[in-house]
């Protein structure tokens, strides 16, 4: 039997709380096609409504109409005395962002490998070191948030996987107290795959993305892909209500385990949803732990993958069209994966973000762009009993006749978005839903702004001839449209997005790069103002005080062939006539600051910005001084060189940069430098062992 869902721990009951809750009417029409959640008014209803959906969006192959790789193999806040020091680039001013490294001033906390190092900012030496895997799982990635004295380390285990493919990730999230020896608190395991978290105050929101568990039925014969719809359908007819509803397994300080699910009336949906996906917010305040609510979830049966949010709302939004795809065209490529020249070590560009196409398993593409189709197994041959067997009981010989590829249906190409409450305590309130056409990059193409939430899209072929890039405003308590630009970049794609107040800010690219300025104080009439067409492109925009606007990306010939990290400050005083004061190019070179800005340092106070930058062999990161009118280099800052055995050293890559004091602090996998600010003067070394 093969599983497409995410398997938690078996729970020995399932809660059955189905309270009856009114359902809210729909809204109004509108071009958007306004999107409402409606609660489920008990489990009765859940379940016919999830088995309803799901039966017209199972495939041959479960859901997603991918075959399965089985199937394929087979057929704290500043005190008196802390030193000044920077935080987390985040999107919205108070409101936190996971990351790899965290400061107060007057501690350093990092998290690599599942390993949790406090590290005394005075002394320069670690303080304390808690491994939280137990040395288990080598290189699971993990982040951490920080509210006082108690830190929140979100662990991914499983290690690299893509949505359709390999088994899901080991989500966990553990709550530690960092006050004297570190303690685990609690560890909450629950059902799904961890998206992303956002903190106010001391308090997290925890986002996570379920499949049902669900086991479909594997037939030894070779039958027709209707035949095979068809027995998968009946399955999830009987499946129960249990299968859906996401699961959460909290075990804390001493070893006792609680087990629960979401109930049922804690479920909504919206009008349009697949049944074949939930997505479940969890709520901790780090400043009281863990209660009797646990994380007091609340669930939607809907997909999601990027997660934006203010002081007030807390938004989850999702292109349905990828979802269940085994990769994610990318339309509009250049000739190289942004972040690297061909065959360049300086290829940063992450297997699976909203702007990369990851290959399947075991394959390589060498560039961004997804391979134009898959390579056809051969029909197995199978002998004896036909009947349903586990595959791993399966004899099969390869034959020299092709299986049919399946043909998914595609959705849509539209991006739903959910709007929560989450300006009081406790769980978030839902407000309303929409959606709009065309796909997003990542968590800033989104914008809340005195009442409307601002949304950069891109619409069209994957081949980008006929693609383009429109700006909606929606009513952010209603989420109907208000207004739109579109047209922008036609034949391009997005690469980067910034909203600045009233103001927003788009980079296209193909051959060159147009910055769209645009002005959106009438939301019933945003529009074009400005544009400037210059070579290359900029994959993140930051501000840089009144008027300026910094860029980090990558530069290009005529033809759109990428040539190296290139650092832009433009002068967008003047909304009708962006320009460019400034560029430092890095010839073959590429930057993570392309494609996770948690990797950019900006210091206004002296000007100071540190991108990592890997270039052939070599691995640093790039100090710099930008002030109002230009961009010069200061140095490179290098970790020392780690050897292993005989094997030539290798220099890690820095991930990271911290300013605490007069003191600019970089972070690796193998440890933490320390180096003068002004001079870059090195100060110490802290290994991470």
């Amino acid at each position: 039997m093969i599983r497409t869902a995410v398997t938690a721990t078996a729970l020995a009951t399932v809660a059955t709380a189905c309270a009856s809750a009114p359902e809210v009417a729909p809204p109004g029409g509108t071009s958007l096609g306004a999107v409402r959640l409606v609660a489920y008014s008990g489990c009765d209803d859940l379940l016919a409504g999830l088995r309803e959906k799901a039966v017209r969006n199972v495939g041959p192959y479960g859901f997603g109409n991918v075959m399965p790789m089985t199937a394929r193999a087979e057929a704290k806040a500043d005190t008196a005395g802390t030193p000044e020091h920077s935080t987390t680039n985040v999107h919205e001013a108070g409101v936190d962002e996971p990351d790899l490294v965290k400061t107060d001033g007057d501690r350093v906390v990092t998290v690599t490998d599942g390993t949790l190092r406090i590290i005394d900012a005075a002394t320069r030496k670690v303080t304390e070191s808690l491994d939280l895997t137990d040395g288990d799982e080598p290189g699971v990635p993990s982040d951490l948030l920080i509210s006082g004295d108690r830190a929140l380390v979100m662990l991914r285990g499983g290690g690299a996987t893509y949505r359709s493919f390999g088994p899901p990730r080991d989500t966990r999230y553990v709550l530690v107290d960092l006050a004297g020896e570190p303690r685990v608190l609690s560890t909450i395991e629950p059902q799904g795959t961890y998206v992303d978290a956002r903190m106010v105050g001391s308090t997290v929101r925890l986002v996570t993305r379920s499949q049902p568990d669900i086991t479909f039925p594997q037939v030894r014969s070779v039958i027709p892909d209707a035949e095979r719809v068809k027995r998968n359908q009946e399955v999830v007819r009987k499946a129960p209500a249990e299968a859906w509803l996401p699961q959460v397994k909290i075990t804390d300080a001493s070893g006792s385990v609680g087990k629960s699910s979401v109930a049922c009336d804690r479920v909504s949906h919206p009008a349009d949803y697949t049944g074949t996906s939930m997505l479940t917010v969890h709520t901790i305040d780090l400043a009281q732990g863990v209660t009797a609510a646990g994380t007091d979830p609340i669930a939607l049966a809907a997909d999601g993958d990027i997660v934006y949010g203010t002081g007030g709302s807390l938004y989850v939004a999702s292109n349905p069209r990828w979802w269940g795809m085994p990769f994610r065209p990318l339309p509009d490529a250049p000739t190289t994966r942004p972040g690297a020249p061909t065959g360049s070590p300086g290829d940063t560009t992450p297997p699976d973000t909203p702007t990369s196409a990851p290959a399947s398993p075991g394959r390589s593409t060498g560039s961004g762009v997804a391979p134009a189709e898959e390579p056809t197994p051969s029909e197995p041959t199978v002998t004896g009993d036909t009947s349903e067997v586990p595959p791993t009981r399966m004899t099969v010989t390869a034959t020299s006749r092709p299986v049919p590829r399946p043909t998914p249906t595609l959705p849509p190409e539209e991006t739903q978005i959910h709007r929560f409450d989450v300006s009081k305590p406790g769980p978030p309130a839902y407000v309303a839903s929409g959606k709009v056409a065309g796909r997003l990059l990542n968590q800033y193409s989104l914008s809340e702004h005195e009442g409307h939430l601002r949304v950069a899209t891109t619409l069209g072929s994957g081949d980008g001839r006929t693609s383009s890039s429109t700006v909606y405003v929606l009513d952010a308590a209603t989420m109907d449209k208000k207004g739109e630009v579109g047209g922008l970049g036609k034949g391009e794609r997005i690469y980067s997005v910034r909203f600045i107040g009233a103001i927003g800010y788009a980079v296209t690219f193909k051959q060159v790069d147009p910055l769209y300025t645009l002005d959106l104080r009438d939301p019933a009439a945003p529009k074009v103002t400005g544009e400037l067409k210059i070579t290359g492109y900029s994959a993140y925009l930051h501000p840089a005080g009144d008027g300026r606007l910094i860029g980090i990306g990558q530069e290009a010939d005529k033809e759109g062939r990428t040539q190296g990290t290139q650092v832009s400050l433009f002068d967008v005083s003047d909304p009708a006539a962006p320009r460019r004061l400034s560029q430092l190019f890095q010839k073959d070179s590429g930057s993570e600051a392309e494609w996770d800005p948690h990797a950019f340092l900006y210091w206004p106070g002296t000007g100071l910005a540190v991108i990592p930058l890997r270039s052939g062999d070599e691995s640093g990161a790039l100090a710099l001084k930008i002030d109002d009118s230009g961009v010069s280099k200061l140095g490179t800052i290098k970790h020392p060189a780690q050897r292993e055995g005989g094997e030539r050293g290798f220099r890690p890559g820095i991930q990271r940069s911290v300013v605490i004091g007069d003191s600019l602090w970089t972070v690796s996998t193998q440890g933490v430098q320390v180096n003068d600010a002004a001079t870059l003067d090195e100060q110490a070394w802290i290994p991470a062992e």
